[in-house]
């Protein structure tokens, strides 16, 4: 890995513990699980900024979604405040074929679970989706990037 990848990306990310609702083991296992897959393969570099690698406190402050960056050195870079308003749906949406995805495996045929992780699959992509969008010319991020920061995200915004 070269040295501009390296600093590339983010090494620790903290979610603010005001921001985090209460959750099922489920979720904190998502949470945990997004959390160790982000910090061992990410690509993440605010836009103009190449004082990485980074670290990341994400946050919900009145219904907007915090971005909070800084260097591996404590060092301010930027923070960007999203409405969440756009991810919405495609939370509630997740929430609910994840609560039939862990029914399931308790209790359904592999088809059963299948066709249900598929649907899951499509609504999270779809929600990475729109988190690339909505951090494009603010923060450069690649797919799977998206896609943990969008299950961190779904932790924040529970309420469980």
């Amino acid at each position: 890995m070269g040295e501009e990848v390296k600093s590339k990306r983010l090494v620790e990310i903290v979610l603010d513990d005001a921001s985090i609702g209460r959750a099922t083991p489920d979720i904190e296992h998502e949470r945990a699980v997004a959390i160790f897959d982000l910090i061992e393969e990410n690509s993440f570099c605010p836009v103009g900024d190449e004082s990485g690698p980074y670290k990341l406190l994400l946050s919900v402050v009145d219904s907007k979604l915090v971005f909070d960056i800084s260097t591996e050195k404590d060092e301010r870079v930027v923070m960007h405040v999203l409405s969440l308003s756009p991810f919405k749906k495609i939370i509630k949406d997740y929430f609910l074929i994840c609560e039939s995805y862990y029914d399931a495996i308790r209790s359904s045929s592999p088809q059963q679970i299948e066709a249900i992780d598929m649907g899951r699959r499509g609504i999270h992509n779809e929600g990475s989706q729109t988190l690339s969008d909505r951090l494009g010319g603010k923060i450069e991020i690649d797919f799977q990037t998206a896609r943990r920061l969008f299950t961190l995200i779904c932790v924040l915004h529970w309420r469980g």
